[in-house]
Parts: structure tokens; sequence; C-alpha cells
């Protein structure tokens, strides 16, 4: 019977140190017969805050729960958690599934979108997403589009798709953009005298002598750049093997410095006017940006121009058909909210409480601004 005991205090404190096990499982509300946990909101809230990167901007959303912010994320993740909820239950009725093979399927066209599996990966990371998520993520996609086709016709005709083009004809004409490939030295002369004046053997350095050493350092990473300039216009074809070894532009640097087609405005003016002034198949002298010394290699040109129906017809059509079956998928939502049995077993949770204290929140910040200061 002891050891009975023992282990039943054991699964208690289990459950009572693991992160508040009891909490995280009480309801905040009833959705028809489907309880959402406040560890289900907890884990929607968390990824909200990763996707609109707050953390990364250092604001913590939780510190200040009757907030602005925190309670407009809330309420969105409330109105998620109800419309997922909804809809898992109308395709459970509706029979509809997701298939390894129809996910792979999908992955499939999203390649050949893009132009190949490496081009895929590398879209994923410099967004920061992980190949499960993004998985899971298009998985929840094709489940919408099995959803939408059951729910009315989505189909676009081609007569739609040329009258979309000619209304919108501005959208398919393009600038003058070249191709080019970079080696970054990074060099910013206030980055550089943060990390010297951080070091605590300089704490007693005067300010001419700080300047000294930034100058210094400067230069020793305009050499670099010379150095690397001088290597890459001796053997064109070793450029991608320099870029992957040496580059300071680390997203790039993998591509072997690669930075696809770009237009005038999308780079720094002193980039541009260097990689607009080249040849393809040439490479720059070093040029200095607020980012360092660049080496730029242009490798391909193309002339402003307008992309030609039968070029744009298949990406119109798609996303015309996209369009319409958000309208079906809205209509849906619409009309299962307003059928659904929706019980807040939290008043916390509910939203009209949760507008009441937003307007509180806003009527506050404008007795604040308005407060005559001493």
């Amino acid at each position: 019977m002891k050891g009975k005991k023992l282990l039943a205090t054991i699964a208690i404190s289990a459950v009572l140190f693991s992160g508040c096990g009891l909490k995280s499982m009480q309801a905040v509300m009833k959705i028809n017969d489907e309880v959402i946990t406040q560890g289900q909101f907890d884990k929607l809230f968390d990824k909200q805050i990763d996707n609109f990167g707050f953390d990364k901007m250092g604001v913590d959303l939780k510190q200040n729960k009757s907030g602005l912010m925190y309670l407009m994320l809330k309420d969105r993740v409330i109105n998620e958690l109800i419309v997922k909820t909804l809809l898992e239950e109308e395709m459970t009725k509706r029979g509809i599934k997701v298939t390894n093979a129809d996910v792979d399927n999908a992955v499939e066209e999203i390649i050949n979108k893009v132009g190949s599996k490496e081009q895929l990966n590398l879209m994923l990371q410099r967004n920061g997403i992980s190949s499960s998520r993004f998985k899971n993520e298009l998985k929840e996609e094709v489940k919408m589009k099995k959803l939408a086709l059951q729910l009315g016709d989505s189909s676009v005709s081609e007569a739609e798709a040329k009258k979309y083009y000619n209304d919108n004809i501005a959208k398919f004409k393009y600038p003058e953009k070249v191709r080019a490939s970079h080696i970054l030295v990074s060099a910013n002369p206030v980055e550089i005298e943060e990390v010297i004046t951080s070091d605590a053997k300089n704490k007693d350095l005067k300010p001419e002598e700080i300047k000294a050493k930034v100058n210094e350092e400067m230069n020793a990473r305009k050499a670099k750049a010379d150095k690397l300039y001088n290597e890459a216009k001796a053997d064109v074809d070793n450029f991608a093997k320099l870029a992957k070894e040496n580059s300071d532009d680390t997203t790039s640097a993998v591509q072997g410095g690669d930075l696809g087609f770009f237009a005038k405005e999308e780079m720094v003016p002193e980039f541009s006017k260097a990689a607009f002034s080249q040849r393809p198949n040439s490479i720059s002298p070093v040029v200095k940006t607020q980012y360092g010394y660049h080496i730029i290699l242009v490798t391909d040109r193309v002339e402003a121009g307008q992309i030609p129906f039968e070029k744009a017809k298949d990406d119109i059509i798609y996303s015309l058909t996209n369009e319409k079956q958000l309208v079906l998928l809205d209509n849906l939502i619409e009309s299962l909210k307003k059928n659904a049995k929706i019980e807040y077993v939290n008043p916390e949770f509910d939203p009209k409480n949760i507008q009441k204290t937003m307007q509180q929140e806003v009527e506050d910040i404008k007795t604040q601004q308005t407060k005559p200061t001493k």
C-alpha cells in the first residue's frame, strides 16, 4: 500500500511541476462539443508571436496582458481556434482526408514553380521555416482546397484570365534587371567601434585612439576585399568557391554569392550603380556600401519589358482560382459560426470582454496623451 501511495504522490508531483500541467488542461472554451484548453490556446499564441517576430523585436507581449497588442493577438488567436475547430468538424462530416501522396504532390507542384528542390529549401531557410513545419502547413492547405472543391465551382476560364491581364497590365511590366553574385566583407565603422569599446582591455583608450583602431580595422577589411577581388578577377570560374568560403553575407554565400535577378531600386544605390554599369560575366572593382566592401560579378541581364499573357496565364488562373476558393470558404465559415454553439468557459476568452478591455485601454492611452505636462 505504501508503494502505491508513493507512486501516486510522484505522479501528482510530476503533473504539478511539469510547467503547470493542470492549468494547461483547463477548458477555456467549448465549440459545439469540442473543448478548447488553455494549453491549446498557449501553443497557438506562441506560434503567432513567432510568426509576427515579436521576440526578435525584443517585445514581450506576455509581460502586459492588458496591453493593446496582447489583447489584439489574443482576439485573433481565439477566432483562429474557433474557425479551425469548426472547419475540422465540417471536414470530418464530409469525409475529407489528406494522404502523404497528396502532400508529396503539393510539394512537387511548388518545386516546379520555384525551379528546384534546392531553391525551395533556400526559401524555407531564409524565412526560418523548418521542413516539418512547411509540410504540416501544406497539409492544412491541401485540406482547405479539398473542402473548397466540395463547396462550389472555383474554376477560372481563359477569358477571365485574359480580362484580368488586360485590366491589370501594369502588374505584368518589369524594369530592367541584372542577375549578380557578390562577396561581402562586412565593414561598418559604428559596429567596429562598439566591438572595440566593449572590450575591457580598451576601456582607457582616448577617443583619438579608438578612432585610429577603427581606421586600422577598416583598412584591414578593405585589404581583404582587394585581395579577394584580385583572386576573383584572375579566375571568374572560381567566384562561387570564393564566395562560399569568404562572404559575410551567409544567406547568399551558400549559393556561391548568387543574389538572383533584381531591379535598381531593390539594392542600395552604390551597389546598383556598380552592378548596372557592368556587362555579364564581368567583375566590378571593390564597391563600398553601408554594409561593407563588395566584389560583384554580373552573370545576366534582362531589358525592361512586359510578361506576355501566355507566359502569365497559368499564374493568373492559379491566383484567381485561389481567390474564388477563399470566398467559398469565407461564406462557409460565416455560416458555421452563425449555427455553432460557442461557450466561453473562462470569461476572459469571450471576444466581447476582450473588445471592452481593448476599448478601455484605448481610452486610457488617449487620457494619458491629453494630460497636461508639468
